[in-house]
């Protein structure tokens, strides 16, 4: 008689959570250069040429160089953890293309505002946005060749920032300055979310 040995099945490890986070900031900021830096997969990008057409609309007042921009979003992903996961949505920059930021708003738990601080006034749309629905967010500093590096305390007075919204320096080109951004988000989204579920004082 045969015997049948049954197969010993090894517990599956659990799905990882999904995370998904906007990264919006000024045009020109760096929005698709931080998320091609750290994307595990190809990024989506929706770049488009600069026209002479365009001119009287956007302004590169520090930005002269620039030759591309994004028309509606840019995404990437990065597995954090093995038991976490991030979907990065890039937003346009430009004011003709905000209309766009309600719909990549949905479901996201947090957000990096990127600032550039050759044109700084352009993060404050940025900040109204998250602060006013409630979407945890951090700032972070692209530090670009050649200019004045600023404190996270100087760019905290500048933007009005709210108490305990994390300011860090990074740069957007470089995979690992661009993870310790996400980490600070992603702790930022969990204390946020504690901070909801918690009863209220009596």
């Amino acid at each position: 008689m045969a015997i049948v040995h049954a197969e010993r099945r090894r517990p599956s490890a659990p799905d990882p959570v999904v995370l998904k986070l906007l990264v919006a900031g000024g045009f020109g900021a760096g929005k698709t250069t931080l998320i091609g830096a750290v994307s595990e997969i190809r990024p989506l990008r929706t770049e488009e040429l600069l026209t002479e057409a365009g001119r009287p609309v956007d302004d590169l007042t520090g930005v002269e160089a620039k030759r591309t921009t994004t028309v509606a979003m840019d995404f990437g992903r990065i597995t954090l953890r093995d038991d976490l996961v991030l979907y990065l949505f890039g937003t346009p920059g430009q004011d003709r293309f905000w209309f766009l930021w309600d719909e990549l708003a949905q479901g996201a738990l947090g957000a990096i505002v990127l600032a550039d601080t050759r044109r700084l006034p352009d993060c404050f749309a940025a900040v109204d946005y998250f602060e006013t629905r409630d979407i945890p967010f951090t700032v972070a500093v692209n530090c670009f060749d050649g200019v004045r590096l600023h404190t996270s305390e100087d760019v905290v007075d500048a933007l009005d920032l709210g108490p305990g919204v994390p300011v860090v320096l990074c740069d957007a080109r470089d995979r690992e300055s661009v993870k310790r951004v996400l980490v600070s988000v992603v702790e930022r989204a969990a204390a946020h979310a504690s901070a909801r579920r918690a009863p209220a004082a009596p």
